[in-house]
């Protein structure tokens, strides 16, 4: 009897970390990356040409890429363009248009620690 209640309770455990009802702690003392990267930070910068001029009204697009959803913003008079609230523990494709112009796509990284990211986006 003894030995079928032992079974059973590691039966239990392992299924409620197979479904993640258990979090498994770390013994390790070096924080993980991902521990690291836990909250919100923003994503910021300015939208130029060719130039290096800024671009009023272009649209300016945040993809996560686990979840593909999209959030956009129409940048100001001087090129400037915010999101606030972005999750640091995903991945997110950043890129602007206007006028069938677009600039390269840039990532920003769920492993860049940086609670506010700063760019620019080069229209071609």
């Amino acid at each position: 009897m003894k030995r079928f209640r032992l079974t059973m309770a590691a039966g239990v455990v392992f299924a409620a970390l197979a479904v993640g009802a258990v979090p498994v702690v770390s013994t390790s003392m070096q924080p993980s990356a991902a521990a690291q990267n836990l909250g919100q930070r923003s994503v910021t910068g300015s939208v130029v040409d060719a130039g290096s001029n800024p671009v009023n009204a272009a649209t300016v697009f945040l993809k996560n890429q686990k979840t593909k959803a999209i959030r956009s913003y129409t940048s100001t008079a001087d090129g400037r363009f915010h999101f606030a609230q972005v999750n640091m523990a995903e991945d997110y494709d950043l890129w602007a248009e206007k006028d069938g112009k677009k600039t390269a796509v840039k990532t920003v990284s769920s492993w860049d620690a940086r609670k506010e990211f700063e760019t620019e986006l080069k229209m071609k």
